[in-house]
């Protein structure tokens, strides 16, 4: 089916577009009272992740409400462990928690590289939010980065410090990567699933890039993502290191075609570091907070600095689940405008 709007897609290719694409992670979620309304319903997280006509109701909400020019596919990165043989449960106003977690070579025996089939949900998920859909927009899929997904596996949940799984990569290097390549290879084959299912496009989630050093980042995360994207050539791919500002330079290397930066991340000087990439981003979503006149000149000032080609307007991470509707809005509508004054000028 031919895209209606296919400007993130000509994008993240590094073509030439009209005007830059603008969508927003964490997008379908607890901003918006319809998705309140659905949580409310399912009673609880996973079951909403795990019903597919519900998954797909909450990801099609943004594209009908705030305009945006992509859906990104309502889930989780952590069903990737859970499908492993690892299972988690989401507690309220606390996180992730793994009733088992796993902390050396002899906890592997419990696991197992994921199949597509075990993951079913998602997919499912997939191929009738593409439906609805109807070509309006492209559809992402996603999933975490290995060395994320490690951290929650071995830490058993969230952390400040993630010293637990920092003290592994230390002490136990070998079953480190053995645990990595697992994880690996289970998210090569859930994103082609996502891809076979209809995603257009998939984006890969560091969340926690930025707590390793720069050594151990080199040894423990990147050569994963790449593994990642050397396997993915169906459809463009994003890779979002949060924090990992130190590695820009071998993140040019890497075989994707877009690169999101934090809000820590310097505009200029990450053009300079990674030419060959596509940028996505980097509004710190905080930003939203301010008033809707603070909101246009923030976002403005942000898209003065990308420049209009070879760019994604994006934040620096995920919507904050306290920020109004009507300030997501703003910002979404800002790029818009933007886009259009600029060629108008430039005409």
């Amino acid at each position: 089916m031919q895209l209606q709007n296919d400007l993130l897609v000509r994008a993240a290719q590094g073509k030439e577009t009209e005007r830059t694409p603008v969508w927003l992670m964490r997008q379908a979620g607890r901003i918006l009272p319809e998705y309140r309304k659905v949580r409310e319903a399912a009673r609880d997280f996973k079951t909403l992740v795990k019903t597919p006509e519900l998954a797909a109701e909450v990801t099609l909400q943004p594209v009908d409400i705030l305009g945006v020019d992509a859906a990104i596919i309502f889930s989780d990165i952590l069903v990737i462990p859970e499908a492993m043989g690892l299972n988690y449960e989401m507690e309220e106003n606390k996180g992730p928690v793994f009733p088992n977690r796993i902390s050396s070579a002899a906890d592997i025996k419990r696991l197992h590289v994921a199949s597509p089939d075990e993951l079913r949900y998602v997919t499912d998920a997939i191929s009738l939010t593409k439906h609805e859909l109807n070509g309006r927009v492209p559809l992402i899929g996603f999933a975490g980065a290995p060395w994320t997904i490690f951290s929650y596996m071995i830490e058993g949940g969230g952390s400040k410090t993630f010293s637990r799984a920092k003290k592994v990569l230390y002490t136990q290097p070998v079953f480190s990567h053995q645990l990595l390549e697992m994880i690996a290879q289970s998210t090569i084959h859930y994103l082609k699933a996502q891809i076979h299912a209809g995603a257009d496009i998939v984006q890969v989630f560091d969340s926690w890039a930025g707590i390793l050093s720069p050594a151990q980042y080199r040894e423990f995360s990147l050569p994963y993502i790449r593994k990642i994207c050397d396997a993915i050539q169906e459809v463009p791919t994003i890779v979002f290191a949060k924090g990992a500002f130190f590695a820009r330079p071998e993140m040019n290397m890497l075989p994707c075609n877009v690169v999101g930066l934090d809000w820590n991340m310097g505009i200029a000087e990450s053009r300079i570091q990674m030419p060959d990439k596509v940028l996505q981003g980097n509004l710190d979503p905080c930003a939203l907070y301010g008033s809707l006149d603070d909101v246009k000149r923030e976002t403005k000032r942000m898209l003065d600095e990308f420049g209009s080609q070879k760019h994604i307007a994006n934040l620096g991470h995920g919507l904050y689940p306290d920020i109004e509707v009507d300030k997501v809005r703003c910002f979404i509508d800002t790029v818009k405008e933007y886009s259009v004054s600029m060629r108008l000028k430039a005409g």
